[in-house]
This record gives C-alpha cells, sequence and structure tokens, in this order.
C-alpha cells in the first residue's frame, strides 16, 4: 500500500511540470505557442505582462512578478481547498491512529501472500468505512482546474515579446540564472518541509520525508534548461506555495484538528477486530489423517484402561 501511495504523489508530481508543455502546443514553424489555453488563458497573461512592462515602465522582471502574483491569487482557493482535503485526510489518519494500526501491524507481520492480501483487504475496508482514501484524499480536479493556469503563465513568461532581451537587476531574463536556480531550489524546498508540519501519523511522516526532495530537484532540473523569466515565474510561484502552506499549517489545520477530534468524541469508532492467529493452512488431506491417528489411540488408551 506505501508503494501505491508513493507512486500516485510522484506521478502527481511530474505530471505538475510535465504538464505545463501540454496544456499549450508549440508551432513547429514558428516556435510559438498556439491553442486553446494559449489564446484565452496564455496570450492575456502576456499582455498584462506587456502592459506592466511598458507602459508602466516597470521592466519585464517586475511585470512577470505581477502577473505571476495576480494569477496565483486567483487560484488560491483551488489550492487551499485541495490542501484542505489532504490535511482533513492526515488529520483522520491520526485521529484514527488505535483503528487502523491492528490492520498495519497485521500486515506488516503478514508471512505468506494470502495473508498479506487479507490484511490490506482489512485495511482497505476500515479505512473506506471511516473516510479515508488510500490516495491521501487529494483530490485530482482542483489540480486539473489549475493546469491550464500554470502552463499558460509558463509559457507566457518564456515567449511574450521583448522578455527574452530584457533583464532584472542584472539577470539576463533569456539565459539560464544559477541565482535563480537556486532561489527556486531552496524555496520549494522550504514548502516541503513545511508540509511535514502537524503530521503525527509517523507512516505519513516516513512518506513525506521520502518525497522531500522530489519537488525542488525538478524545479531545479527544469530551470537548468530554461531561460530566467521562467524560473523567476517558479521563484514566485514557490514563495506563494509557502505562504498557501503558512495558511495550512496554522489556520487550517487546527480548526480541522479541533473539528475531528470533536466529531470523534461524540461519535467514537469501535476498534477493527482483527484476526490474531494463523490461518491454519494445513493441506485437507494430512488434517483428515491426523484426526483418524488421534482416533485410533483413543481407542487403544480406552483398551488398555478396561484390561486393567
Amino acid at each position: 500500500m506505501k508503494s501505491i501511495k508513493r507512486i500516485a504523489l510522484s506521478i502527481m508530481g511530474v505530471a505538475m511540470l510535465l504538464v505545463l508543455t501540454g496544456c499549450v502546443q508549440v508551432d513547429k514553424v514558428t516556435g510559438l505557442p498556439t491553442g486553446p489555453v494559449w489564446d484565452f488563458l496564455g496570450a492575456p497573461m502576456g499582455e498584462a505582462i506587456k502592459y506592466f512592462a511598458t507602459d508602466k515602465g516597470l521592466g519585464f522582471g517586475v511585470a512577470i512578478i505581477i502577473v505571476t502574483i495576480i494569477v496565483r491569487l486567483i487560484i488560491l482557493p483551488l489550492g487551499i481547498y485541495q490542501s484542505w482535503k489532504a490535511t482533513l485526510h492526515s488529520e483522520k489518519m491520526n485521529a484514527l491512529k488505535h483503528v487502523l494500526e491492528p490492520h498495519q501491524t497485521r500486515l506488516k507481520e503478514a508471512e505468506t501472500q494470502e495473508e498479506k492480501l487479507e490484511a490490506q483487504q482489512a485495511l482497505f475496508a476500515a479505512q473506506k468505512e471511516h473516510g479515508i482514501s488510500m490516495f491521501g484524499g487529494v483530490g485530482c480536479f482542483p489540480l486539473l482546474i489549475q493546469m491550464p493556469f500554470f502552463s499558460a503563465i509558463y509559457f507566457a513568461a518564456q515567449h511574450t515579446e521583448g522578455v527574452s532581451e530584457a533583464s532584472f537587476l542584472g539577470i539576463a531574463l533569456g539565459s539560464p540564472s544559477w541565482i535563480l536556480i537556486a532561489f527556486a531550489g531552496i524555496l520549494y524546498y522550504v514548502q516541503s518541509l513545511l508540509s511535514l508540519h502537524g503530521v503525527e501519523d509517523e507512516t505519513q511522516r516516513e512518506q513525506l520525508k521520502k518525497m522531500i526532495y522530489m519537488s525542488p530537484m525538478m524545479i531545479v532540473m527544469f530551470s537548468i534548461f530554461s531561460p530566467a523569466s521562467v524560473t523567476l515565474y517558479w521563484v514566485v510561484g514557490g514563495f506563494m506555495m509557502i505562504l498557501q502552506q503558512f495558511i495550512v499549517n496554522y489556520i487550517i489545520r487546527p480548526k480541522l484538528r479541533k473539528k475531528v477530534r470533536e466529531e470523534l468524541a461524540k461519535n467514537p469508532p469501535k476498534a477493527s477486530k482483527t484476526s490474531a492467529t494463523r490461518k491454519d493452512v494445513t493441506p485437507e488431506s494430512v488434517a483428515v489423517i491426523s484426526t483418524s491417528n488421534k482416533k485410533k489411540n483413543k481407542k487403544r488408551n480406552s483398551g488398555k484402561q478396561h484390561s486393567r
């Protein structure tokens, strides 16, 4: 089950970056972005960048920062909702630890494939009974809605006319910048560390610790092959994600923890019954022979007692 969760989280993490190039198509001849997402979202974002950069005289670096913040604030409620669902799942796991722990222990101690399968089914049934998802409570729908916005601003920061020739604080926006790459990696690493806050369940913490380097490494890898304008977008996005994580850690999580504990206090769950004994896997033929031998021995002993 742990491997399934890790795979699911890994796929979601990789998808968040790969989809940036999937929502918008690039014309092979002109090299410019095309498609509905670009037409309805990317192009207007590009115009907004040019407006702040040229019309307001703020420069393309500041313009990318402003537009990125605006876009992030628009989709922030979706990110908060997604984090709310994941946090609710985490708090339920913490509160129902005494219910799920026997199943988890049974799964760890299972020796045969049959025992493992039975333990997994019992664990899944207990999780389903208490409204706990095996995928961590993270819904796909809010993420899918956010993806076009991420994709659009990604291409707008890269392909808006004038960006590639501009500079920001002495950094050429048309070429990769190791300074911005380092900032982006650090910010996403900090955000990953903050995601561990308040997670009491050891199993969950171990899973999150194994994923803690994935997001920073992917951002760094993509930034190495991207112009500084795109990396600047990721730097601003990192700040916004840290802000979102603070909201989750210090506003949402305490409220959800209180709510879950109060609900369980009113309707306390019953501890799940698990089979403590090993299942008898003795072949039927052997069991029959053993039973007949016991009967024969009993008759002999009975005869000896009568002869006495």
